[in-house]
């Protein structure tokens, strides 16, 4: 089952519920665009009050304009496992989110939010929800995301403060993380790390500088979301208080 912002409309409405539901003007003054010869259905004027419209097969407009409901907005958490791309379709026919999406049965157009390396696995955000993308996405808003790492070796105590503390990468811009000593074998050791720019290969760049590689990398948390116990290739709804975590993290604007 699926949590949404909004509530599919019925495929039958009046037109003048139409025009508010897609935030026209409100009912009433639809009703005066319908009056004045202003709306049209598939081309043809409506000014009787009362007519119906099927928004899944008709087009509407006003002025010339075409009108349409916003689409219900979801959001989905994703698993994804090694060896597949975070994009939607690969012209050369790897593994890609839309062959999980189909096994899933999940019809709405959703995209993912940020990505993630064929070779790595875990936590993608899929959703249709645009402006909250863009606040996830973009290094100026900070989310968090966390990381759990195994990389060659075992780092010192000075090799993780300097990534706590800041290191040049490539293109010389300074970049930190949080970073927690998990396990330790005898030539590997798995870290927790958390970083806010979302820069690409950045988790990989930040341990090759400091002399411990990355052997395998699974994305454990996107701001306030959790991957879980979720099974690789598994999709879930959020919650709605998970929405409203998220929501959060936008500009007031976005989500009065």
């Amino acid at each position: 089952m699926k949590t949404s912002s909004k509530t599919k409309p019925p495929s039958d409405l009046r037109l003048q519920v139409f025009l508010a539901q897609a935030g026209v003007a409100s009912r009433r003054k639809a009703e005066g665009l319908i009056q004045e010869g202003r709306v049209a259905v598939d081309g043809q004027v409506v000014t009787q009050m009362g007519s119906k419209v099927d928004p899944d097969r008709q087009r509407v407009t006003v002025d010339g304009r075409p009108v349409e409901i916003a689409p219900e907005t979801v959001y989905y958490l994703f698993h994804k496992p090694r060896k597949v791309l975070s994009t939607l379709h690969d012209p050369r026919g790897r593994p890609a989110l839309k062959d999980y999406l189909d096994r899933a049965g999940i019809r709405e157009r959703v995209f993912p939010v940020g990505r993630l390396d064929w070779d790595a696995e875990g936590l993608i955000l899929m959703t249709n929800d645009g402006p909250l993308a863009q606040v996830l996405q973009h290094p100026r808003f900070q989310v968090p995301k966390t990381y759990r790492v195994k990389v060659e070796g075992l780092p010192t105590l000075q090799a993780l403060n300097r990534l706590k503390t800041g290191l040049p990468l490539p293109g010389g811009k300074e970049h930190r993380a949080d970073v927690e000593r998990i396990k330790t074998g005898t030539d590997r050791t798995w870290l927790l790390i958390t970083v806010w720019e979302g820069e690409k290969h950045q988790v990989k760049k930040m341990c090759a500088a400091v002399g411990h590689p990355v052997l395998t990398i699974k994305r454990v948390a996107l701001g306030p979301l959790e991957l879980g116990r979720l099974p690789q290739g598994e999709f879930r709804p959020l919650t709605a208080r998970e929405i409203a975590a998220l929501r959060k993290l936008a500009p007031p604007h976005l989500f009065p």
